[in-house]
Formats: structure tokens, sequence, C-alpha cells
């Protein structure tokens, strides 16, 4: 009887899986109606009741695949040039070390690992193209994604202090990274002390976004968040320099929106919708477009001030 139990479990676990990878595909091709009918269907097979006999994590809702990393290209200017470049006057000689980082560049699917819960990295991970977010996996199978990693950010910064990752870094897109051998980059560091006080202003930004999502977690309603992790990625797009006039890439799923924002696909399909009956803003086929930046700004709350657009630049003024 347990045998069967545990078979039954796996089956469904499975099954979601494969429905959520559906919605997917729906949500990427704008089918709102049968993707919310969709949602609708994971959601009831979430709340069903659970045995007491919980199969390992590698066959619950996601299925943590091993990284799969091969060979890449990247010719473009290194995203993090640009990212620090808004906040500090960095030399030609800080920007060539910078793209010195991308001489090894790897590449990833959409959907597979980076870097996995428990792993000991050796080397620095560095979003070059793509879209990427840290998470972490229950044994039940529910995932919670805890940052989202757009190109110019590290994945792994800490490695060479932390003796092992306490959560994985997922590919959301297929993903290219530099892959930075740690000795290189520590040399960076010592070398280059205006690249080391931008580095610890992108680490104490990452910061603040965690606290802003933890208030979301904790107090906004489910317009406010996700009218607020709409402001919070326009803003970081334009950072570096991947925003138009109110329109910018967003290749997450209202799974994936779901996840980030302690919500279900379902309610995160009603205020999408009615975000845009409002003509506040349209999410379709991966791009966002804001229609009334004030409506939005308001709805949300939004002050981009825990971004510190101007945190480096104001010091130098001051001690100059």
């Amino acid at each position: 009887m347990a045998a069967m139990t545990e078979i039954s479990e796996i089956w469904l676990r499975s099954t979601r899986t494969q429905l959520k990878y559906l919605l997917d595909v729906l949500d990427h091709h704008d089918q709102p109606l049968i993707a919310a009918h969709l949602a609708t269907v994971i959601e009831c097979l979430d709340t069903q009741p659970k045995s007491t006999s919980v199969p390992p994590a590698t066959v619950g809702d996601h299925v943590s695949l091993p990284p799969l990393m091969e060979p890449g290209m990247f010719d473009g200017i290194n995203p993090l040039i640009a990212k620090l470049s808004r906040v500090m006057t960095l030399s030609r000689d800080d920007c060539a070390a910078l793209q010195a980082l991308c001489q090894d560049v790897r590449q990833t699917a959409a959907r597979r690992d980076i870097i996995r819960d428990g792993d000991r990295p050796d080397r620095v991970h560095l979003i070059l193209n793509g879209w990427a977010c840290r998470y972490k996996i229950l044994k039940n199978g529910k995932r919670q994604i805890t940052a989202l990693l757009l190109p110019g950010d590290f994945c792994d910064l800490h490695v060479g202090i932390l003796d092992k990752m306490d959560h994985a870094i997922g590919a959301i897109t297929a993903t290219t990274f530099a892959y930075v051998d740690r000795s290189q980059f520590d040399e960076l560091t010592r070398a280059r002390p205006a690249i080391v006080r931008a580095l610890w202003w992108a680490t104490l930004v990452d910061e603040g976004v965690l606290r802003s999502w933890i208030v979301s977690l904790g107090v906004r309603t489910a317009r406010e968040r996700v009218a607020h992790l709409i402001c919070e990625l326009r803003e970081r797009m334009r950072n570096i320099d991947r925003e138009d006039a109110g329109r910018f890439a967003m290749p997450l799923t209202q799974v994936d929106l779901a996840e980030a924002l302690g919500l279900t696909a379902v309610h995160i399909n009603r205020v999408v919708r009615q975000l845009h009956k409002e003509q506040v803003v349209e999410i379709r086929k991966g791009q966002v477009t804001v229609l009334d930046l004030a409506a939005l700004t308001r709805i949300a709350e939004f002050d981009p001030g825990y971004l510190h657009p101007q945190a480096i630049n104001r010091f130098e003024a001051v001690s100059g």
C-alpha cells in the first residue's frame, strides 16, 4: 500500500510538472483564457492532500535538472560595465579588466540549473544574456523564487567565502554567462579598488531588493506586489540599457511570477488582466509595455531609492 501511495504521488507530481510546462507554452503564446483554466486545474492539484510519505524533491513539481553547460560566444559589451558605469566613473583600464572576465563563456538551456543547491562551485558565474533566478525547493516540490538575475548580475560572488551553495541558481531562459576563474576574480578585486567599491554597491542593491521582496510577501496586496515587481524590473532593465520607452523583456510565466510573489498562477492571471483592462500595463509574449507609469507607480507605492542609483556618485561628491 505504501508503495502504491508513493507511485501515485510521483505520478501526480509528474503530471503537475507537465501541466505547468504546458501553461508556460500557453502563456508565451498569449492564450490567457485557456491558461487561466489550466492554472485553476494546477491549483486544485496543488491543494490535494499529501500523504505522509513524501518523495524526494527530485520528483517534485520542479525537477532539478543537473547543470548542462556548453561553450558559448559573447561578442558584446559586458552588461556589468553598463550597470556599474551608471553609479561610478570607471577608467578605460577598469572596463578592460571587466571585459576580460568574458574570456571563458558558457551557455545553458532554459529551465536548467546553473548551480545546484549544495554545490561547491569553484568559479564565479556572471550573467551576460538571458534571465536566471535564485530558488529553493521544499521536499513537497514547492518552489520559492528568492531573486531574479538579469544580465550584469553575478550568481555567486560569495563563492570564495561560503563552503557550499544553500540555494540553487536556475536558468529561466537560455542563458549565456561568463565562467570566471576564482583566482582571476580575486586578482581583479586586489588590483582595482574602484571596481571593488562598485561591486559593494551592487551587493547592497541586492540586499535592498531582498528587503523589498520581504515587504511584498508580508504586507503588500497581490495587486501591489505585481505592480511593484514590474516597476522594479523596469528600473533594473533601464540600468543595463534594455528598456525603451516603457517597454522591456520579461520572460516570466505566470507560474514564475506566482513563485516569486507568493501567490497562485490563477491570482497572477487575474491581476495582470485587470491591470491591462485599466490600461496600466500590458504583458504579452514575454514583453512588458508600461501604459501608464504614474498609475503603476501609485498602485505599487514604488520608491526606487532602495536601488540606490546615485549612492557612489553622492559619496564621491562629498569626499571630493
